[in-house]
């Protein structure tokens, strides 16, 4: 009795088709794990399957993250969730500004005294009269200082976090007042100066704002790093020839030379936020990629 093997594609092959000769079937092999699914014949040259699992997976980049990774305009203005500490201080310098226009002329000129950082409250309240004086805004919120906060302070915050802005920030404050306001104090008691000098209404943020123009100037690359440097070099030198006031002008020179003092410290901060650099070479060999023992 003949038997017959029914093959998949082809006619039946027979016992005499052939002696000697298994019958080979054309039917196609079926992907392990994956039985209901036919695949089709891979070429003599394809990598192996378990190659295929070291490749990295391409990730095709969502409409929103492909919008997150285009920076705006608008990241150059703070905001409550990216630079907490600028927008609120901000907002409060908008209302001290606000109410020193349209408030009561004695009850400003009272607040404003009593934050004036000269060499008497100094010595009398010097943590209280540090923190209000820089309440307040010289110039209202359209003066040069108040538009150098804006866009200085958030681009700072950006790259070395709200608590290290602000340490930057009132650092500069607080040690350029001291370096013009102590040598006041020393020229009086030696008969250099009057004793009016120990009197005068010195407040603002300008110290703060250039402490904070040398430092940023350290964290960008260096086509933005010397016209920044430039301009607020240029805005302390215009000061200091107009010759209006000598001791404040010279306190700006200070702070700027402050921000650039501590570019190590903040390139050191800068690098702890942003994590380690990225390694050179060919990142896509598998002894490179995280997880595999070299």
């Amino acid at each position: 009795m003949a038997s017959a093997v029914e093959t998949a594609g082809g006619p039946p092959v027979g016992d005499g088709a052939a002696e000697g000769a298994p019958a080979l079937l054309t039917g196609l092999p079926r992907q392990r794990g994956h039985a209901a699914a036919p695949v089709a014949d891979a070429p003599l040259d394809a990598p192996d399957a378990t190659d295929a699992t070291d490749a990295p997976a391409a990730v095709t980049p969502t409409p929103a993250r492909r919008r997150r990774s285009r920076p705006g305009p608008w990241r150059l203005l703070p905001t409550p969730t990216g630079t907490p500490f600028t927008f609120c201080y901000a907002a409060l310098l908008v209302g001290t500004s606000l109410y020193a226009e349209h408030g009561d002329p004695s009850v400003v000129s009272a607040l404003l005294q009593g934050s004036s950082t000269d060499v008497v409250h100094l010595a009398q309240a010097p943590l209280l009269v540090l923190v209000a004086s820089a309440l307040w805004s010289a110039g209202g919120l359209l003066s040069g200082y108040a538009l150098e906060f804006l866009f200085v302070l958030t681009a700072l915050e950006r790259r070395i976090g709200g608590a290290r802005s602000a340490a930057v920030f009132f650092g500069g404050h607080a040690l350029a007042t001291l370096a013009t306001e102590l040598p006041v104090g020393f020229s009086v008691a030696a008969g250099g100066l009057p004793d009016s000098s120990l009197h005068r209404l010195d407040y603002g943020i300008s110290f703060g704002v250039m402490t904070c123009v040398g430092a940023l100037a350290g964290l960008l690359p260096a086509w933005l790093r010397w016209p920044l440097l430039v301009g607020g070099g240029y805005q302390v030198l215009a000061g200091l020839l107009v010759y209006g006031d000598p001791m404040t002008d010279w306190g700006h020179a200070l702070s700027l030379a402050l921000g650039i003092a501590a570019w190590p410290v903040l390139r050191y901060w800068r690098a702890q936020r942003s994590g380690p650099a990225p390694l050179l070479g060919d990142l896509g060999h598998p002894a490179l990629r995280p997880g595999r023992a070299v």
